[in-house]
């Protein structure tokens, strides 16, 4: 196990856009923003539930307690969050632990520094007209949402579908990213289902437009659809920068550490009101009670769950041709030393 680094955010860039980012891509300014003091984390979706870490560690006001300078950025997907960690834009991505075996397969060296969740978080849902999805038996020939394409929401529907006899060139992937653009489409008829996260699960449920085909917001669910503990939420970093960069990397796991520890004693009402309020776009209480649907996936100490690393590469390799064939080296996609450093 190796070092990597993710980097949390103590401002808001909401008006950035990845164009923004992308035109500095690489930049000497962005590369030694780290060395500088200041560290740019990523993050799939600032207002999902799954990544709430990362808003929450602000709020709470640990990174400036640790003496870390972090600025969260948000796109809508945890694969953009990733092109933005490779190019060099950011230090640090708040996202999925799958991309760091992807990212190896293509000969690039991410790992995980803080393991956020044990269970994905993701759900399956359906269209209540018609869409005649009663099983992952039924993606053939359907138009499934995704928040976008390469992303972890499209890496797992993949495998529910080929788990299931369906193969990827049967069922067409839509990028429709999460919240009102995924509801949208649903509503719309431009998917008849779809995966994605809390909070936009529970409105899709209260506006009675879908079910759950498939749940995976809790340890229990993940290891009934993907065979075991599935990693995902983490903050990951370039294995290079984390090296070198190992006190910044150390202070922010310390400043995730206490806010997973903080997660595991406080109810959902609690959490939720220390979130931004816009963030709770259904209202309060169900913006709590989306919380609470996913509470079950965090960690309470950032550690791996020793088993899960290896349920990622399975699944990962029953649809994804760059790792069917290819020796992964999980030891090199994690590590524990910062979050056993933070215990």
């Amino acid at each position: 196990m190796r070092s990597h680094v993710k980097i949390p955010a103590v401002a808001i860039a909401a008006a950035l856009s990845l164009t923004t980012l992308t035109a500095c891509g690489g930049s000497s300014d962005s590369a030694s923003d780290g060395d500088n003091g200041k560290i740019k984390i990523m993050v799939g979706g600032l207002d999902k539930v799954i990544y709430l870490p990362a808003m929450l560690t602000q709020r709470l006001g640990y990174f400036k307690d640790e003496g870390v300078d972090v600025q969260l950025l948000t796109e809508p997907a945890g694969v953009q969050a990733t092109t933005s960690l490779v190019s060099g834009d950011v230090q640090g991505a708040v996202g999925f632990y799958d991309h760091t075996l992807d990212l190896q397969a293509k000969g690039k060296q991410v790992e995980s520094v803080v393991q956020f969740a044990q269970a994905p978080g993701e759900v399956e849902v359906v269209s209540k007209k018609g869409g005649g999805i009663d099983s992952p038996k039924d993606f053939k020939g359907k138009k499934l949402g995704v928040t976008g394409l390469g992303s972890s929401t499209d890496f797992l529907t993949k495998y529910l579908a080929v788990h299931n006899g369906v193969q990827v060139n049967q069922f067409t992937p839509v990028a429709v990213g999460a919240g009102q653009t995924f509801i949208s489409a649903l509503q719309k008829g431009s998917i008849q289902g779809g995966m994605t996260t809390e909070p936009t699960v529970s409105q899709i449920l209260d506006k009675k437009l879908g079910t759950v085909l498939t749940d995976m917001r809790t340890p229990a669910g993940s290891k009934k659809a993907l065979g075991g503990l599935y990693p995902s939420s983490s903050l990951y970093m370039r294995t290079d920068w984390a090296d070198s960069h190992k006190q910044q990397v150390q202070k922010l796991a310390n400043a995730f550490v206490k806010t997973l520890k903080w997660i595991s004693t406080h109810s959902p009402e609690e959490i939720a009101a220390k979130m931004p309020a816009d963030y709770a776009q259904g209202g309060k209480e169900l913006y709590a009670k989306s919380i609470k649907n996913t509470l079950p996936m965090f960690t309470e100490d950032g550690v791996m769950p020793s088993d899960g690393p290896a349920t990622v590469e399975r699944v990962m390799k029953a649809f994804n041709p760059n790792l069917k064939n290819t020796s992964v080296d999980l030891e090199k996609t994690y590590t524990s030393e910062f979050v056993d450093k933070a215990k």
